[in-house]
């Protein structure tokens, strides 16, 4: 008898452990989408931004005619070939904004945040495809964790490109949703001189953070025990842990200075994940706090406000 106990409690433990494995592998698929390369629909990106920003639409037609919204492909260190819309301003100027995309997203939805910048502020843009998003190569996303290595690489390409007469180069990065992660995660990292401020918009703490919150709400499950191996298989297969892609920790190193976005009603990144990183972030900082906005909605919903507040937090490093 103590022995068939002893083998049934090791059939449910089995059973366990397979169910376990499947759920991780399920989840880091899941949430990572391997060879999924998510928003290579750019039709149907370009058709999205022109119906919820119409006034792109000319200013992107006049772009194309004039062959300045341009196409490049660089080689990251991984090997992989990276994808990139390169936008010179009206006048010659260093002053470049890097605008990096959230999420299933891709470089087109950037043209929105794009406009601002190119049509109201003069600025020059490069807006990337994020590793595995888009028409840049990658087997999955990476949250913006390792992505941090990537739009520093573009951040001194834009260095390279738009230096002034003065041999000067005033650069913003400005990300949004996992965008805005990873310019976080970047923030934490030896930048280039001429990156002068940082703008995230609804960026989230940490992925461990986004995702546990994500398996809660979607799948009512708790964080353990799944979220801990399937942060291991992660791990494993990607060469980085749910746990060690904290923004909270990387903006406690950020000196530069940089503007937190979020919209009041965000609950996929919930607002109160910008406060603690608010919180940790060193002077000098601002915040601005959207009424209404869902999630990646502020600007949307208050473009002339949400225009004031990055024209007069990023012209104060110029």
């Amino acid at each position: 008898m103590k022995y068939k106990s002893l083998g049934c409690l090791a059939v449910v433990v089995g059973l366990f452990v397979v169910v376990l494995f499947a759920g991780s592998a399920y989840m880091v698929s899941y949430a990572l989408m391997p060879n999924n390369n998510p928003g290579l629909d750019y039709p149907g990106k370009y058709k999205q931004l022109f119906s919820e920003y119409p006034e792109t639409r000319p200013w992107v037609d006049s772009l194309r005619r004039v062959g300045a919204l341009r196409d490049t492909f660089v080689t990251m260190a991984t090997g992989e070939r990276h994808h990139a819309f390169l936008i010179p301003a009206p006048r010659k100027t260093g002053r470049t904004a890097v605008i990096v995309h959230g999420y299933t997203d891709c470089a087109v939805s950037m043209l929105s945040l794009g406009y601002m910048y190119h049509h109201g502020m003069g600025y020059n843009l490069l807006l990337p495809d994020l590793h595995g998003h888009g028409k840049s190569e990658g087997r999955a996303a990476q949250m913006g964790w390792k992505d941090r290595w990537d739009v520093k690489r573009w951040a001194t390409i834009a260095d390279s490109l738009w230096r002034d007469s003065t041999d000067k180069a005033e650069i913003v990065v400005h990300g949004v949703s996992m965008g805005a992660a990873t310019i976080m995660a970047l923030s934490g990292e030896e930048v280039p001189s001429s990156v002068k401020c940082f703008v995230e918009d609804c960026g989230y703490t940490s992925v461990w953070d986004e995702l546990g919150a994500q398996l809660k709400e979607q799948f009512g499950l708790p964080e353990f025990p799944l979220m801990y191996t399937a942060s291991m298989l992660c791990k494993l297969k990607y060469g980085w842990s749910f746990g060690e892609a904290s923004m909270l920790r990387q903006v406690e190193k950020c000196h530069k200075p940089m503007l937190f976005i979020h919209g009041d009603k965000d609950t996929y990144v919930p607002t109160r994940m910008v406060y603690p990183l608010y919180k940790a972030k060193t002077a000098p900082k601002a915040i601005y706090i959207a009424p209404g906005s869902i999630h990646a909605h502020s600007y949307l919903d208050h473009r002339k406000e949400y225009a004031v507040k990055v024209k007069e937090f990023v012209s104060q490093y110029e």
